[in-house]
């Protein structure tokens, strides 16, 4: 991975502030919530203890019968047909027994719904009728009440019997419908409107079951009550929608609606706050139903006199609704439950708000940040290729250093930073290994002067003492001495010859040749001495122009020809070739033989280097300097000499790479 990438990841990690800011936005929400939760608590608390305090008609502490207003007309028939849209909210009677009651401005209706499997017939007026099945129905008119026997042996029209005497304006006579089927029977009687009912008492007796035929359920009557609405009305805030319903959860009264106020956000804005800040909001399906009774967990646990608070989704787009729930109480009793919902877009726009700030903020940072980062990554890295570009062409491709560039053009060698200090300590290095360099390449030429004359004086010792009477045990070392000056004598001419060779060179004159012709004459030259080898030319078609030195190319080519001629085999092949390349040529000579050391290749045309074998006593030292002149000829021609194994592992290939030697002005 580059430092540009990593410094780009290091950019990247300021995307934690936007998720920090998004954890943020969400935790501010829950706040605006919890403000708003106690902020409607303590209002709902309020009004339900100013109900308290009031003469309103709340209800009695326990249990009573709801008396729900008739959708449609109710025909006394015994049948349920016209029940069927309140049947729903039926209230148990009993434990196989259901009781429906209901109003309107034509009078007092009840439905009772019996299921017996086995049944005992007889009318309200038979002696045996408290034996067989029946019901016992109980008016209450404050401290008056009167009870009635409702029994019939076949389906019909029935009179009920009454069994108390004359009590208040409670009816003498009350008649009704009996209807039955395969699993029980039906009751409906309607009465009087106006008998102002405070409760009412039902008994169900069956003569199956036993038990107690005058037994009787006696439980307040509970209603909708405008007046209890209006005095809600008074009471609860603007804006929202006030129910007060019984602990069982029948609605008493009601108020207000929802509203929603302020400009209707995008559907962006809509998701963004529901799938990203918004905290979960409960499924309140129940809250938005307008049914008689609500049965909702949060009145029951406000029923047990505990405060609930809950948050659904509103009607409209991008609302929310608060809704809570708080007890009525009366004394110690709870006597109702008081549910207060407000519907608001305050806490999404401000979550959006919020969000889409620090959206906007966290991106420009980001952003500022990345740019910043990428600037001095890519900055940081320019300087670090300038420094690697300048180390690898300190080094001249036959491993010498370039002392020009060290000294003059080492790049960021002035630079104050670590960059600076590592381009310094480069070039420190490079000058110290540079001088080292020099030092060997020009230590032949040094040996080869200072070792002349301790040479002649050995020499002119050893003439002397041939002129001296010696024993025959002494004339072998006489002879050894000689033949090891005249060995020290060539290595000195060859080392001496090496200086005046790249004298040579170096004055060498340039011309405009053919190297077409140069290679062809030289190969031509060159088969008598490969004798059994076979020798290949490839020239090409067109002339190979070249501004050089054909002597010293013909010199440098005689070098490459003797160096692979002494390792070919007697049977083996040598192949030369010439192709032009962009502004100049290549030859190479490629030879059959043993492939090249791994550990020599990068020193083959240094001076004093060979591969052959060491020569045997009294054979004249190979010195190595045919390929350090090949190297001098490539490099005088602006181009590089090279080896390398041939790729099928059965030779060595020798290059010579020109451009050509540069072209000198003529005084004008």
């Amino acid at each position: 991975m580059s430092l540009r990438q990593k410094l780009l990841l290091v950019a990247l990690c300021t995307l934690a502030l936007p998720v920090a800011g998004w954890l943020y936005v969400r935790q501010m929400e829950t706040l605006l919530r919890q403000g708003q939760e106690q902020a409607l608590t303590a209002t709902a608390t309020a009004v339900a203890r100013s109900l308290a305090v009031t003469d309103v008609p709340l209800p009695q502490p326990g249990t009573g019968w709801y008396v729900q207003q008739a959708v449609n007309p109710i025909v006394i028939d015994g049948y349920g047909d016209d029940w069927a849209p309140m049947t729903p909210w039926s209230q148990s009677l009993g434990k196989q027994s259901k009781l429906l009651l209901a109003e309107d401005e034509n009078g007092f209706y009840l439905y009772i719904d019996v299921r017996a499997s086995r049944r005992m017939r007889a009318d309200a007026g038979d002696v045996n009728a408290l034996s067989a099945d029946h019901l016992i129905l109980q008016l209450v008119q404050g401290d008056q009440h009167r009870r009635y026997l409702i029994a019939s042996a076949a389906p019909g029209a029935f009179t009920a019997l009454t069994l108390d005497p004359p009590a208040g304006d409670l009816p003498d006579r009350i008649v009704g419908q009996w209807q039955e089927d395969g699993s029980g029977y039906h009751a409906e009687l309607r009465l009087p409107r106006g008998l102002g009912l405070s409760a009412l008492g039902v008994g169900v007796y069956a003569a199956a079951d036993g038990g107690d035929p005058l037994a009787v359920d006696v439980r307040p009557l509970w209603r909708y009550s405008q007046y209890l609405s209006q005095e809600l009305a008074q009471l609860a805030p603007g804006g929202t929608r006030a129910r007060l319903v019984a602990p069982e959860g029948w609605l008493l009264a009601q108020s207000g609606r929802l509203t929603t106020s302020g400009a209707q956000p995008s559907w962006w804005s809509s998701v963004i706050y529901h799938w990203l800040l918004a905290n979960p909001l409960e499924d309140g399906e129940a809250w938005t139903t307008d049914a008689p009774r609500l049965e909702l967990p949060e009145v029951k646990t406000a029923g047990k006199g505990q405060a609930t608070t809950l948050w659904r989704q509103g009607e409209q787009r991008d609302s929310v609704v608060l809704a809570t729930a708080v007890p009525v109480e009366r004394g110690q009793s709870v006597v109702g439950v008081l549910l207060l919902e407000q519907a608001s877009r305050a806490v999404p726009l401000l979550a959006n708000r919020a969000f889409f700030s620090l959206l906007l903020t966290s991106f420009g940072v980001t952003l500022v940040a990345g740019a910043i980062l990428l600037f001095f990554a890519t900055r940081l890295s320019l300087r670090l290729g300038r420094l690697r570009d300048a180390v690898e062409r300190a080094q001249l491709n036959d491993g010498r250093l370039d002392g020009q560039m060290i000294q003059s053009h080492f790049p960021m060698a002035e630079a104050d930073d670590e960059i600076g200090d590592l381009a310094r300590s480069f070039q420190k290095l490079f000058e110290a290994v540079g001088g080292y360099t020099d030092y060997l390449r020009t230590l032949a030429s040094k040996l080869s002067h200072e070792l002349n004359t301790p040479l002649a004086i050995v020499k002119s010792s050893l003439d002397n003492l041939e002129h001296a009477e010696l024993s025959d045990e002494a004339q072998p070392y006489l002879a050894r001495a000689r033949d090891g000056v005249a060995r020290l004598g060539t290595l000195v001419r060859a080392m001496s010859e090496a200086s005046r060779m790249e004298r040579a060179i170096a004055a060498a004159e340039p011309e405009d040749v053919d190297l077409a012709e140069v290679v062809g004459g030289c190969a031509e030259a060159y088969r008598p001495l490969a004798g059994t080898r076979q020798l290949e030319c490839a020239l090409p078609d067109q002339p190979v122009h070249l501004h050089g030195a054909p002597e010293l190319i013909a010199q440098a080519l005689d070098k490459l020809f003797d160096n692979a001629l002494s390792f070919t085999p007697v049977e083996g092949w040598l192949r030369l070739t010439l192709r032009a390349i962009d502004g100049g040529a290549e030859i190479e000579l490629a030879n059959q033989g043993p492939p090249l050391p791994a550990a020599m290749q990068g020193r083959l045309f240094d001076s004093l280097v060979s591969l052959r074998d060491k020569a045997t006593p009294g054979d004249a030292p190979h010195l190595g300097l045919g390929l350090y002149v090949v190297r001098l000829v490539a490099e005088r021609h602006g181009g590089v000499a090279s080896a390398r194994n041939l790729e099928d592992g059965n030779g060595v290939a020798f290059s010579l790479r020109l451009h050509g030697m540069p072209r000198q002005r003529l005084a004008g």
